[in-house]
């Protein structure tokens, strides 16, 4: 019997306790006593659902028909009957229906490119069936009894590669684990490539949602080999000029190209400045961002006008050094050359302080525009000066200061600066930009706050998250929809106790990213809050995996999150999927503690629902509101 999550009467108590729903993978640790997962998900202290009756109306919001579900065994379908009191069953196995006609299923997903799913509803007066095809994302597979392998998709790197000489460029393919590999080079120079002991990597929606930790213990081996090249060129082009992949188990070789070309970086340094709006359409934010490796999350934020040199390119994507220790790869679209420009470190000169009434103003002179990065801490600021020596001979505080309470700096290496701005209370928040060579960083100071109503006076801005994009319900609710729904009803709220609430938008037109950042910015916002509600990557499980959430991104914003947190999951009932730092846009602005709430799922038919009725946004709404009024009072004392 497949494992279709239903009502609990209707499947076979056999079916709850083998299968869990998990796809057949088994009993499911969580830690805790085990969920019954053909319940409803979370009704919790939810809204009653209501009841719709109508004519029969089958239909699959999600997945569509036209775009590839990348899954392995199992994976969630669901959409709405148009009657409550419809019986429905996909491929014959009972599945649960809302009150208000809404369905989810977990189910498995079985087929190759195309999966077919028989759906059909009964009423006592009708019966509507559909058959539902969704395309599959092509995982590669090893041809049945092949001796040897060998994954043309997995090559890494592939394309355009530009790196220095004497530095080792690392290769990995997949490919049969007990074959020989080797990459052999124009010309004929072999590289080999050994197997690597690691097991295969979890894709990252199971690591951040799932908690079947079946899905993460008893890996198998990743079936990968490395290996590296060092001071070669890979012309491509010609059959001649191209790397051949060549691998070889007993009596069987398989001999495949690599799309890859391999220049060397040249030997006068290349030195390029960094902007993100080279054509200055002024439709950005003036920064670069720099990652840890291409394709990684967000980690530094270069103003414009920064430089630095170049030390290696795949695809699109540029290293930097920061300093003779640490790089930095950024778009290569957001740098442009500048020749005969100097690159030896710059010349950090003598600090200077200026205190104002909401904010510490603090000037870094630079010989020229370096890499930097801030790194706040409890009560202090540290900033890191890249490619940078110290003249630092004295700090000047300027008028007597409540705020900074004390500057110190450290050549933590040859080319490496750290100046530290120790606080007399906790970090409010922070901006940094370029005046001319000279760094100007400005400490915020926090906004006076009464104990009795600390919302009096604030400004908050509220995002309604979305559109473009956002998850749809079970129904068809959108999330644009759902998220400014709330943020509607929390502005009320929060004006109520005498707050000055700002919304990012007020209506169903797309708003993109940075002009919300950028207003709340602007506006000198006390508090940003992002409204949203949730959804799931494909194959992770909702009956598991669905709760309330709260992220954040700079530490200053934690015990806001963590005070929203508890009161969303208070009000709401619903599993505690705790807080958590993301790399999000909403939550990454620096001048003013920000968060994004995550409140309920979408494709969840009782949180969905509780999105459309006045009472769950209203409770959504309170929760926000007690969570912030928490924060801001204890910051208060």
């Amino acid at each position: 019997m497949r494992p279709v999550c239903g009502h609990p009467a209707m499947v076979p108590a056999a079916l709850l306790a083998a299968l869990a729903c998990s796809g057949g993978r088994g009993a499911t640790d969580t830690g805790a006593i085990p969920v019954p997962l053909h319940e409803s998900p979370a009704q919790g202290r939810l809204p009653e659902v209501p009841e719709v009756r109508g004519p029969l109306a089958l239909r699959v919001v999600y997945p569509d028909t036209v775009g590839r579900i990348d899954v392995q065994d199992s994976s969630f379908i669901f959409g709405s009957t148009g009657d409550g009191a419809a019986r429905l069953t996909i491929d014959g196995v009972p599945v649960r229906v809302a009150p208000n006609g809404s369905w989810l299923a977990w189910v498995p997903f079985r087929g190759d490119s195309i999966v077919a799913f028989a759906l059909e509803a009964r009423t006592a007066a009708d019966t509507a069936r559909l058959t539902w095809r969704i395309r599959r994302a092509r995982r590669f597979q090893p041809p049945a009894g092949a001796a040897v392998w060998v994954d043309t998709t997995s090559y890494s790197p592939r394309g355009r590669v530009t790196w220095p000489a004497g530095e080792p460029l690392p290769v990995s393919v997949r490919a049969s684990e007990d074959a020989a590999l080797a990459l052999v080079l124009p010309g004929g120079a072999r590289v080999p490539l050994h197997p690597d002991v690691r097991a295969e990597p979890v894709a990252d929606g199971i690591r951040a949602f799932g908690l079947d930790t079946a899905q993460l213990a008893g890996r198998s081996r990743s079936a990968r080999h490395r290996g590296s090249l060092r001071g070669a060129t890979v012309p491509g082009g010609a059959d001649s000029l191209w790397a051949t992949l060549e691998a070889v188990r007993g009596a069987d070789t398989l001999r495949t190209r690599w799309p890859l070309t391999v220049g060397l970086l040249p030997e006068t340094p290349v030195i390029v400045e960094l902007d993100d709006d080279p054509e200055r359409r002024g439709g950005s934010d003036g920064l670069t961002v720099g990652r840890a490796a291409p394709n990684a999350t967000y980690h530094w934020f270069f103003p414009a006008g920064t430089r630095a040199q170049v030390t290696g390119r795949v695809n699109s994507d540029l290293r930097i050094a920061l300093s003779s220790t640490s790089t930095a790869w950024v778009a290569a679209a957001e740098a442009r050359e500048v020749p005969a420009a100097d690159l030896s470190p710059a010349v950090v000169g003598s600090v200077w302080m200026r205190p104002l009434a909401d904010r510490t103003v603090v000037r870094i002179p630079l010989a020229s525009r370096r890499p930097f990065q801030v790194i706040e801490g409890e009560r202090q600021i540290t900033l890191v000066l890249y490619g940078a020596v110290s003249d630092i001979n004295w700090t000047r505080y300027g008028a007597d200061d409540d705020l900074v309470r004390a500057a110190s700096w450290t050549q933590a290496s040859a080319d490496q600066v750290e100046i530290r701005f120790d606080l007399s209370r906790d970090v409010w928040g922070f901006r940094t930009r370029w005046q001319g060579s000279d760094l100007l960083l400005e400490i915020r100071r926090p906004p006076p706050i009464e104990v009795a109503a600390p919302l009096r006076g604030r400004t908050i801005v509220v995002d309604p998250g979305h559109p473009p994009a956002g998850a749809t319900g079970t129904s068809g609710m959108t999330e644009a929809e759902a998220n400014l729904g709330v943020a509607q009803v929390l502005r009320a709220f929060l004006e109520r106790e005498g707050a000055r609430v700002l919304l990012t938008r007020s209506d169903t037109r797309p708003v993109d990213l940075w002009p919300r950042i950028q207003f709340a910015d602007t506006v000198d916002a006390d508090v940003l809050l992002s409204i949203h509600n949730n959804a799931l990557p494909d194959g992770v499980n909702p009956f598991l995996s669905n709760g309330s959430s709260v992220f954040y991104n700079h530490p200053r914003a934690i015990p806001l999150a963590r005070a929203i947190q508890r009161r969303l999951v208070a009000r709401f009932g619903t599993r505690d999927l705790g807080v958590a730092r993301g790399d999000l846009a909403l939550v990454r602005p620096t001048w003013m503690p920000a968060v994004l709430t995550e409140g309920l799922f979408m494709m969840v038919p009782e949180q969905e629902a509780a999105l459309r009725s006045e009472q769950g946004r209203r409770e959504y709404a309170l929760a926000v509101l007690e969570g912030v009024r928490e924060f801001l009072r204890a910051r208060a004392r």
